[in-house]
């Protein structure tokens, strides 16, 4: 697969059991639908998290296309209003696109991932990705 922003060929690699496309080229992150949920590994953080899904159809910020379906993905706002970021999601559910550190900012949201063992994995394997 390759990089829907800078199209370099995208890196798997397994997180928690979970296996994430990365570019070592830009940063940025696919998860196939599922896999930011299994990142959580809770039912009701999962449920919490997708439930704050907002379109966001005034973003001004570059449209990409789905690597699976080459679909233009929609802009949606993740977490509270306050704290909200700017992600791309494929319109047919294949998945979640993250610019470079848009995961970890998700992650972080004070509701999320108490314990940070994911957010200090992220760190481990991409090195500090603000």
């Amino acid at each position: 697969m390759d990089c829907a922003n800078c199209k370099n060929p995208m890196i798997t690699a397994e997180l928690e059991h979970v296996e994430i496309d990365f570019c070592s080229g830009c940063g940025d992150i696919w998860l196939d639908a599922g896999e930011l949920e299994n990142l959580l590994a809770d039912e009701e953080q999962s449920r919490h998290l997708l439930a704050s899904f907002a379109a966001a159809p005034q973003s001004t910020e570059i449209k990409r296309r789905c690597p699976i379906c080459r679909k233009i993905m929609e802009k949606v706002f993740a977490g509270p209003p306050d704290k909200a970021v700017l992600l791309d999601r494929c319109p047919l559910g294949h998945g979640l696109w993250f610019d470079r550190g848009e995961l970890k900012h998700v992650l972080e949201l004070e509701t999320l991932n108490q314990n940070g063992k994911v957010i200090r994995i992220l760190k481990d394997i991409f090195g500090d990705t603000d």
